[in-house]
């Protein structure tokens, strides 16, 4: 997929990147990237993946902008107060890039819907809140062999990682399984909500600015993949701890 003369400026940063190029920049322009919420992981998720030039990127949140977002959910302003959180998370990408599609999905990831929403995107990056939806994506990635970047935040602490059980590592053993490092679904209500407990803002902007980083290394090929690890941050203490996990024998979700 050629870029422009105004694209190659744009991206003139990535371009030189030896581990990029321009190669790398025109596999950024034909991704398309599933975002799952809109909130405190999906807005820098956003605005880096829209800032790096993927050429599509699909939003879902069905939820609207209240005050209490604003505190770490960086894309919307305050007059986007009430509105629905794909509406300003659009209206900001397209600010922000204008070379980048914005497919918007006002609905919350479901049985119904989840087949056809993961099956359109070539990878998803799950910012979402509950264990319900997590399951979920990981699930139907898993069904229709999609990448996966999945993470978590809670008042100071974060996880995030890299689930392809469809690919195999350089051994030729297939990666491990979302349900590999977490067998099984905790039940809602196990761990206080932000709204109960409290999160850090700027946590959410360091642990999704990782996740975006982890996108464009997948569409770009670039580095080490975190498939099969588990990176926790503890932002009380600014300690990082990686947890290796491998596959399993498949069982029924």
């Amino acid at each position: 997929m050629q870029l422009t003369p105004e694209e190659l400026e744009r991206y003139a940063r990535h371009i030189v990147l030896a581990d990029i190029g321009g190669a790398g920049q025109q596999k950024l322009k034909a991704a398309k990237v599933l975002v799952i919420g809109a909130g405190g992981l999906g807005s820098p998720v956003l605005q880096y993946l829209a800032a790096a030039g993927v050429g599509t990127l699909g939003v879902v949140d069905n939820d609207t902008v209240s005050l209490s977002n604003l505190q770490r959910q960086t894309i919307h302003k305050s007059n986007d107060a009430g509105k629905p959180k794909v509406e300003s998370a659009t209206a900001f990408v397209e600010a922000l890039n204008p070379h980048v599609r914005v497919e918007s999905h006002a609905c919350r990831l479901n049985g119904e819907n989840g087949d056809a929403l993961i099956r359109s995107y070539d990878i998803v990056a799950d910012g979402s809140d509950n264990f319900d939806t997590r399951y979920l994506s990981a699930d139907l990635c898993e069904k229709h062999e999609k990448i996966l970047v999945t993470a978590a935040v809670g008042q100071f602490d974060a996880s995030i990682t890299t689930v392809k059980p469809h690919q195999k590592d350089a051994s030729g053993n297939p990666y491990p399984r979302y349900r590999d490092i977490f067998p099984k679904q905790p039940p809602e209500g196990l761990l206080p909500t932000c709204e109960e407990a409290g999160i850090l803002g700027a946590l959410t902007g360091v642990i999704g600015a990782m996740q975006a980083l982890e996108v464009i290394k997948e569409i770009t090929g670039t580095g080490e993949s975190l498939a099969g690890r588990l990176l926790l941050y503890d932002a009380k203490y600014a300690r990082f701890q990686e947890i290796s996990y491998q596959a399993s024998q498949k069982s029924t979700p």
